[in-house]
């Protein structure tokens, strides 16, 4: 049985709304990290993406699910597939770049 996600994975402060790349949409690559380690249920995902509502983050996972980056699994939720996988290097390496370029992000933001 896998842990339960933490509700406070995504810190609030978390560049990720700040990214200027998106996979999809602003939730996406949220959904993803959380899909990271395996499945989930719908109602698990909303414990850690706090400010999602019911409603985006429907459209969010049937978004994926188009693109082919995630799948619906029966008595299971979601999961990542293949080609979802391949995309958590370059996501790791967008967060890295935002957390790089925080305080630039912030300032043009405010500008």
């Amino acid at each position: 049985m896998r842990a339960p996600l933490d509700k406070d994975m995504f810190d609030p402060l978390c560049p990720s709304g700040l990214m200027p790349i998106r996979v999809g949409d602003k939730w996406a690559g949220m959904v993803i990290r959380c899909l990271e380690h395996g499945p989930r249920r719908f109602s698990e995902l909303r414990v850690p993406i706090r400010g999602v509502t019911a409603k985006a983050l429907t459209k969010s996972l049937r978004g994926l699910e188009r693109d082919g980056l995630v799948s619906r699994v029966a008595g299971l939720g979601y999961e990542l597939t293949p080609l979802g996988r391949s995309i958590l290097e370059p996501l790791d390496a967008m967060c890295a770049w935002a957390r790089e370029h925080w305080d630039e992000l912030i300032d043009a933001r405010e500008a």
